[in-house]
């Protein structure tokens, strides 16, 4: 989730220094889901170890059925076909809420924001300004994806929550969570060289959680603790689940988000990508299960939409992380 600011480093030098190691990968399919048995309690000790070490991991997830999964990468298709001035009536004062494109500095990227889009109305607000005559289709499969996302959204939830022992705090922040989901395509560069295949640049996402499904385009790169890039490569039937700057101020600081980038190759096919968010309403508390001696109360109880307008005043940099300029104890 990135913003226009300042000239980024080139790509060529971003890829400077890259490993071709994978981000971990936990097995999240339905046979380990059962609450209370060892592959649950194994796969939340998994989660939470990927969470706290990289920022994110690659989940095995297998609860989108295949024909919903082509079918709603065969209407992104359709979606980004659209003229330009159909695509553009998708706007927002939040402005990845809306359409971004035609940017100078990520000349591949194209992509519309669908707020609330686990609700029907949510997504039929979206679709009746592409095709005011109705398109069903695009409805009922979007919907239909959008809940299967959320679905795995609060799985992981409760599996950190509970790893931390912070399970009474889950349900408040169920409760308090909308849902935006981004269709994205980047376009494939012409050439090679300087600024022409950026697909997005380094940033943080300003979410609580972000799930990144794509076709079989690889292009995502998530910078590892030790500052080397990691090329994402998606097993079938993968999803990146990442955490945002609000997961850092929940966590205390003990996850934090990761800085990632899209670089697109020439020669490659597009890529579309759908991009799900989590973003909470009203002040999140930070457990006090997560405060200890070690772990000493590093950020205040915040709100997460005043996080993200904070982000779009332009006072913290995109490589940054948002929590601590926004609601970080200083010292």
């Amino acid at each position: 989730m990135e913003r226009k600011r300042k000239e980024q480093p080139s790509p060529i030098l971003a890829m400077a220094s890259e490993t071709v190691s994978n981000l971990p990968i936990v097995d999240l399919t339905k046979e380990i889901l059962k609450p209370n048995t060892t592959s649950w309690n194994q796969a939340c000790a998994d989660v939470r170890g990927a969470l706290e070490e990289h920022g994110c991991f690659l989940a095995l997830y297998d609860q989108v059925p295949s024909e919903l999964n082509k079918e709603v990468f065969d209407l992104l298709k359709d979606l980004f076909d659209l003229p330009l001035e159909t695509k553009v009536k998708n706007s927002s004062d939040l402005a990845f809420y809306g359409y971004v494109g035609q940017l100078p500095h990520a000349p591949l990227h194209e992509s519309l924001g669908i707020p609330d889009a686990t609700t029907v109305e949510g997504v039929e607000r979206f679709s009746n300004l592409m095709w005011p005559s109705g398109n069903k289709r695009f409805c009922d499969a979007v919907l239909s994806y959008a809940k299967s996302m959320a679905e795995l959204e609060r799985l992981v939830n409760k599996m950190v929550f509970q790893s931390y022992g912070a399970q009474k705090h889950l349900e408040q922040l169920v409760e308090s969570t909308t849902y935006l989901l981004r269709p994205i395509k980047y376009t494939t560069p012409q050439q090679d060289t300087g600024n022409s295949n950026m697909g997005s640049n380094i940033h943080t996402d300003k979410s609580f959680l972000t799930i990144i499904h794509q076709n079989q385009v690889n292009a995502l790169r998530v910078q590892a603790r030790n500052g080397e890039w990691i090329n994402v490569d998606f097993p079938p039937n993968s999803v990146v689940v990442m955490a945002g700057d609000a997961y850092e101020a929940w966590s205390n600081g003990r996850i934090k988000p990761p800085r990632h980038q899209v670089i697109m190759m020439k020669g490659d096919n597009p890529r579309y990508c759908l991009t799900f968010f989590s973003f909470n309403q009203g002040v999140i508390d930070i457990p006090e299960e997560l405060v200890d001696q070690l772990h000493p109360l590093q950020f205040k109880p915040f709100d997460h939409m005043g996080l993200v307008k904070y982000y779009l005043t332009g006072k913290v940099d995109m490589l940054e992380s948002t929590a601590k300029a926004y609601c970080g104890i200083k010292a």
